[in-house]
This record gives C-alpha cells, sequence and structure tokens, in this order.
C-alpha cells in the first residue's frame, strides 16, 4: 500500500470526522450586543479549537493588517466571553482615520469556532451598512480574507494531522512486520529443531533396541560366568579336601 493512498484514507477520515455546517467559512452580516447595545457584526463559523482560532485570528490580523487585538472588557449580554480590541489603530483596508475594531470568539462546538468582527470610530459611532456603508463592506472583506486563510490553515492542519497519523500508522505497520519476521525466523528454527528431536528419537529407539539385545547378550555372558566361576571354586574346595 503506498503512502499517498494510506494520507488519502486517514484525510477521508478526518474529514469524515469533522463537522458538517452550512454555515462553515460562511461570512453573514450579524449583530453582537456590546455595552447594552445591538453593533452590527460580521461573523464566521471556521474549524479549530476556540482557543486556539482566537491566538490565530491575532496572529493573521497582525500579520495581514498590522491590527494589534488585546484582551478587552467583557461582552454585554453575550455572557463572560472577553472581548478582543484594537482601539484607535490605523486600518488603512477599512478607513483612513484611526477606528476601533473589537473581535468575539464563542465555541458553538468543540471543534469550531465563530469569529465576530465589528467596529467604528469611536465609542459613540459604530459602523453599519447605512451611515459607514464603505467602512462596513470594507469590514466584510477583511472577514471574508480571514475566514479564507482559516480554510486554508485548517486543510493545512488536517493534513499535517494525517501525516502524523500516517508516519505512526508506518511505524505500526513496521513494528508488526518486524514481529512477523521474527514468528518466522522462531517458528522455522522451531520446526528444525522438531526435525532434528525426531531424527535422534529414531536414533534413540534404534540404540534402544540394540541395547535391549546387548542386554539379554550380557544377561547371559553373566549367568555363564557366574556358573564357570562357581565351578572353578567347587574344584578349587576338592583339591584342598584331598590335601
Amino acid at each position: 500500500m503506498s503512502k499517498i493512498y494510506v494520507l488519502l484514507l486517514v484525510m477521508c477520515s478526518l474529514l469524515a470526522a469533522a463537522p458538517v455546517s452550512a454555515q462553515l467559512y460562511d461570512v453573514r452580516a450579524s449583530d453582537v450586543n456590546y455595552n447594552k447595545k445591538p453593533r452590527a457584526a460580521f461573523k464566521v463559523q471556521v474549524d479549530g479549537k476556540a482557543t486556539d482560532v482566537r491566538d490565530y485570528f491575532q496572529e493573521w490580523m497582525k500579520s495581514s493588517y498590522n491590527i494589534r487585538f488585546k484582551n478587552g472588557g467583557v461582552l454585554g449580554l453575550i455572557g463572560k466571553s472577553d472581548v478582543l480590541m484594537a482601539k484607535q489603530t490605523p486600518a488603512n483596508a477599512l478607513s483612513g482615520k484611526l477606528v476601533d475594531l473589537y473581535a468575539t470568539i464563542v465555541a458553538p462546538t468543540d471543534s469550531t469556532a465563530e469569529v465576530a468582527v465589528f467596529g467604528g470610530f469611536d465609542d459613540n459611532t459604530f459602523f453599519d451598512p447605512d451611515k459607514t456603508a464603505t467602512e462596513y463592506n470594507a469590514m466584510r472583506t477583511m472577514v471574508q480574507s480571514f475566514a479564507t486563510a482559516a480554510r486554508l490553515k485548517a486543510y493545512r492542519d488536517m493534513i499535517a494531522e494525517a501525516e502524523k497519523k500516517l508516519k505512526t500508522v508506518e511505524k505500526e505497520r513496521e513494528k508488526l512486520e518486524k514481529n512477523r519476521v521474527s514468528l518466522q525466523s522462531n517458528t522455522t528454527a522451531n520446526l528444525a529443531r522438531i526435525e532434528e528431536l525426531k531424527k535422534k528419537n529414531i536414533e534413540n529407539r534404534t540404540q534402544m533396541s540394540s541395547d535391549s539385545v546387548s542386554l539379554i547378550k550380557n544377561a547371559q555372558q553373566l549367568e555363564e560366568s557366574r556358573v564357570r566361576l562357581q565351578r572353578r571354586r567347587d574344584r578349587l574346595s576338592a583339591l584342598d579336601r584331598k590335601n
């Protein structure tokens, strides 16, 4: 079985195990409750644990737009999920002015994360499709770019995981093959030993038969020797009496 074929099998198992969602990587307009008011936002769900996606989002925004997010306060009605903030930061992709950007990452499932991005010029002016259409649409493009990057990263991670599993399978195969060769060699040696023992048993039986015949002859010779010895003793006693 070729490595490529095994890798494809592992990839298929990973993809089969991945959650299927019509919303995955689909950027959609929504809103986020921040400071007790709804704020126009763009949301997208991506593969990965929320903590990992949070780290990747911050790294990607820094490398792609030079926007550095920091941990901020607590969202109004979303619960206790910290909001990431980039206050009064230059973002040429959105506007020629300094902007405030916010992001939240929550976990709909153990293996997916939902990223929500919203922003404005200050605490009183947030982007929306009516009053700040240019910035609002540019924010959509930004989130869509992140979704594309996140999708590529997810597939790279899947490939890396598949390659890792492939190496594990290959090591297990090598171990099994080594064990099989060892057992085969041991079995061959045992069979040779069995044949040697069979041959030895045949030789032993032949020798036993020969020894049995020799024992009978020996018994006869022993008896003859005893009789001869007794005769000589009797003759010696007779000679002693005459003298």
